[in-house]
């Protein structure tokens, strides 16, 4: 059983920045990529980044390039998601989930495991 925790999800105007973490347990967490992903009211679930399982390797979707960095730390089981400039069409409940098979990367469906997901709130 893996369990994923996100957190750091808020409030914040546009331009602002926000952290969100995702801390895993029950697997062996630096064996595994880990993306970021996100749904607005009335969409549908899209990628935003993910980043390899040693962390040599990260990918974001074109909305979020330059301005979001995904990251992790293996030793603390944790994946981080720092979101800079923010706009207000960033508003979303962000999850984080674990890719076990290090390919397919943009593909929701081949994410077995999935955090509850935090609220991010981008006013204008």
């Amino acid at each position: 059983q893996v369990q994923l925790v996100e957190s750091g999800g808020g409030l914040v105007q546009a331009g602002g920045s926000l952290r969100l973490s995702c801390a895993a347990s029950g697997r062996t967490f630096s064996r595994y990529a880990m993306g970021w992903f996100r749904q607005a009211p009335g969409k549908e679930r899209e990628f935003v980044a993910v980043i390899s399982f040693s962390g040599s390797s990260t990918f974001y979707i074109d909305s979020v390039k330059g301005r979001f960095t995904i990251s992790r730390d293996n030793a603390k089981n944790t994946v981080y998601l720092q979101m800079n400039s923010l706009k207000p069409e960033d508003t979303a409940v962000y999850y984080c989930a674990v890719n076990p098979f290090n390919r397919s990367y943009y593909d929701s469906r081949v994410y077995d495991y999935w955090g509850q997901g935090t609220q991010v709130t981008v006013s204008s």
